[in-house]
């Protein structure tokens, strides 16, 4: 698999705090990669990076081969490469099935003009798009939600909710941050189900930060360990576990 993101000697200070310090690493197309490290090792940071969401002080970043480096995240979104937040940024006095339809750009309805002098055009792309709405509803199984107010949603089907608006955009690589933070085991179940299918049917790319590591066990491969904002080691998820330097680096040195 060829890398559809390449971080190249990225750095990034705050002040005189080093965050990120000459990281690079590799996402090959078509993979679930987890990127994990103890806390303060600097994974949000390398992630609001690529996400456009921060500037990088130094280094660049490659998407599909075009140089991304501080591309705002909006403009990246249109690329497709889009991320989700720890904490679903849903619209919550909104249905679940509305959420969905405002995701997609440029629709003809933005348009005051076109709603006065192309109202056909505007409904039928309305319909087209709540169309699309309903089969993500259908793929993730919240039909049973499909009318309810995001806000009244539990944290679980909110997560699944923002990977339904994800699915929405038709991206290409998606990075997802902690997205089994507040979910009930059973809601994870289908967290993980859908992040598979997607990879496999759909040939979605995750960057996945994640502190649960039966989840990151279970999906990624492989996965990066970030240490004191630079990459440690990358590995099956086997090779991470018996690593003397992870162990350490998240327990800190044995005591005798």
């Amino acid at each position: 698999m060829s890398s559809i993101i390449d971080v190249r000697n990225v750095s990034k200070s705050f002040g005189h705090l080093k965050v990120i310090n000459d990281c690079s690493i590799q996402v090959k197309e078509g993979s679930i990669t987890g990127l994990i490290g103890p806390n303060g090792a600097g994974k949000s940071t390398l992630f609001n990076i690529i996400a456009g969401n921060l500037p990088a002080d130094e280094g660049s970043i490659h998407f599909a081969g075009e140089d991304i480096t501080n591309t705002p995240a909006d403009q990246l979104f249109h690329k497709g490469l889009l991320r989700t937040f720890q904490i679903a940024h849903e619209f919550s006095s909104m249905t679940s099935l509305e959420n969905l339809m405002m995701v997609p750009g440029n629709q003809s309805g933005e348009s005051i003009i076109n709603t006065w002098f192309k109202p056909g055009l505007v409904r039928s792309e309305e319909l087209q798009v709540r169309q699309r709405a309903l089969d993500v509803i259908d793929f993730l199984s919240l039909g049973h939600v499909k009318n309810e107010l995001a806000g009244n949603l539990s944290g679980g089907q909110k997560k699944l909710l923002e990977l339904g608006r994800t699915m929405m955009a038709n991206p290409r690589v998606v990075l997802l941050d902690e997205i089994a933070a507040g979910v009930n085991r059973t809601l994870l179940q289908d967290l993980i189900a859908n992040i598979q299918r997607l990879n496999k049917e759909l040939g979605y790319t995750f960057l996945v930060i994640e502190h649960d590591m039966d989840m990151i066990a279970r999906l990624c491969n492989p996965v990066i360990v970030l240490a004191q904002g630079a990459v440690m080691i990358e590995g099956t998820i086997e090779e991470i576990q018996n690593n003397a330097e992870v162990v350490e680096a998240y327990f800190g040195p044995e005591v005798h």
